[in-house]
């Protein structure tokens, strides 16, 4: 965590936030670090949603961690059970691995990148980008749909918790731009709040595309470089942005 803190204050980030996919387990570590090196933390969780493609809603500056985290602990029991499905398909290939093996790539949450990483350090796969391509991916033998909540129920948890609810990376869920349009209509409707326009995945012509949705669906344009570590090399911490392209006052960030 210190190291991901320090990281920032080098490279001058104004606003951090701390992202892990259904926890809010690392905020309290995360908040005090930030304020050890004048880092301006900001609250946040990142739920990937049941759907026929991948999408991720971000929840950001949410105060009421009680009701959160309620409904942050059924989302894990399903992944838990998710992941005892993949590690079976997994046998299943004739793949010698453990739940033991998989857990200690993992600080919380264990996912399907914690499950490549394994099958790395087992042999089973070259590299990282082959264990997801080989095994884990969406139509690899080793995949299981993910069971848990859908969109709208995503946002409308993160808007009970007194967040801010954003579709994250849109480019990641390959849909083209009506299907996304009616995707975000349809979350409009209960209480969807921004759209990550600016992030590591995102080429610059379809940062204008969804520019101009946000607009279109009067949304909060944000950005994020969704830095993974050593999961994802290539991308590096913080998005570079104008001083007025969000106004961070409206997250309202006094941690």
């Amino acid at each position: 965590m210190a190291d991901i803190v320090r990281s920032a204050k080098r490279k001058g980030i104004s606003l951090l936030a701390l992202t892990d996919h259904d926890t809010t387990d690392g905020w309290e570590e995360f908040r005090v670090t930030c304020g050890r090196y004048s880092v301006r933390p900001l609250s946040g969780v990142e739920l990937s949603a049941k759907y026929h493609c991948t999408v991720h809603i971000l929840g950001y500056r949410f105060t009421d961690f009680a009701k959160l985290n309620e409904a942050l602990r059924w989302i894990r029991s399903r992944r838990a059970a998710r992941n005892e499905e993949l590690l079976s398909r997994l046998h299943g290939l004739g793949l010698s691995v453990t739940m033991e093996d998989v857990t200690k790539h993992a600080r919380a949450v264990v996912a399907r990148p914690h499950f490549a990483k394994a099958l790395v350090a087992l042999g089973h796969a070259r590299d990282y980008q082959e264990a997801f391509t080989k095994y884990l991916a969406r139509g690899a033998p080793a995949y299981v749909p993910r069971d848990g909540l859908s969109p709208a129920e995503c946002v409308k948890v993160i808007k009970s918790a007194g967040g801010l609810p954003v579709i994250a990376h849109p480019s990641l869920t390959e849909l083209d731009g009506g299907e996304l349009a009616e995707l975000i209509k349809s979350l409009k409707t209960h209480g969807l709040w921004g759209l990550e326009c600016l992030s590591s995945h995102c080429a610059p012509e379809k940062t204008l595309e969804y520019l101009a949705m946000a607009a279109e669906f009067s949304l909060f344009p944000t950005a994020g470089s969704d830095f993974h570590g050593s999961v994802r090399p290539a991308v590096s911490l913080g998005m570079q942005v104008t001083d007025d392209f969000l106004p961070w006052a409206r997250l309202n960030t006094n941690f």
